[in-house]
């Protein structure tokens, strides 16, 4: 699928995001994203966790929305260029969800 830029399939949505919303991602009612907030130690530990995501997004190029509070990272992920979710965004989340237990 790469260079894909239409939304998933529902066959697609079916096969992909079961296993992150076992892991707590969310789709956002209204809008064709996923959401998830992650807690950690304390500043350094999310700002960390940040840096790191950020570092594989930019390898990606494609980037998340975030809001980070103390030891709080809050993170939606779409596609602008198609209003909605991608491969790259289930892709991304899985990395960020590796990333995450690794820090746990």
């Amino acid at each position: 699928m790469a260079g894909k830029t239409q939304r998933l399939s529902d066959e697609e949505r079916n096969q992909l995001l079961p296993n992150l919303r076992a892991l707590g991602w969310n789709e956002l009612e209204g809008r064709d994203a996923i959401f998830k907030q992650f807690h950690f130690k304390d500043f350094i530990w999310a700002f960390g966790f940040m840096m790191r995501v950020a570092l594989q997004a930019q390898k990606l190029d494609h980037h998340p929305e975030w809001f980070n509070v103390y030891s709080k990272a809050h993170i939606t992920l779409s596609t602008r260029e198609c209003a909605g979710l991608l491969e790259q965004d289930i892709n991304l989340a899985s990395f960020i969800e590796q990333l995450a237990v690794s820090m746990t």
